[in-house]
């Protein structure tokens, strides 16, 4: 049976903290495997702009719905997956802080790396999460989700 946990938003940026607890909750004889993947805001350069910061908004009912559509579609194809736990962060988080943490635990270390893969690109395609990021001149650019810069 996969676990998967069921809040994954979060306010602010994902501490160190949340990454070990959810790493030490993982931790179950039956794993083999752990994939883990961090997205961390970049200080990009907009127009001549530093991005300084990025405001998440989501819609939440909509992301619980979306993500468990998310991990059926992961864990029906990869048929190793033991456990998944997903955060994503709402609010204003900083440069260099970490926004999104994607966690898979497999019996064997090759589908963790591709349904961890998988995760976060259906995530950028699907989720109802929207990034407004603020610049050093204090103006704002909403980008598309979508797009990997």
């Amino acid at each position: 049976m996969v676990t998967i946990n069921k809040d994954f938003l979060v306010t602010g940026s994902i501490t160190t903290l949340m990454v070990s607890e959810v790493i030490n909750a993982a931790n179950e004889s039956n794993i083999g495997a752990h994939s883990i993947f961090l997205g961390q805001i970049r200080s990009d350069i907009i127009n001549n702009q530093c991005v300084t910061g990025i405001e998440y908004s989501a819609y939440p009912e909509m992301v619980e719905a979306e993500m468990q559509k998310i991990t059926s579609i992961v864990t029906e194809k990869y048929n190793d997956v033991i456990k998944i736990h997903v955060l994503h962060s709402i609010g204003l988080v900083n440069c260099g802080e970490i926004s999104l943490l994607v966690f898979v635990g497999c019996g064997h270390r090759k589908q963790s790396f591709k349904a961890v893969e998988e995760i976060v690109e259906l995530i950028k395609e699907r989720l109802p999460v929207w990034k407004k990021e603020f610049l050093e001149d204090n103006s704002h650019n909403w980008p598309d989700n979508k797009t990997d810069r």
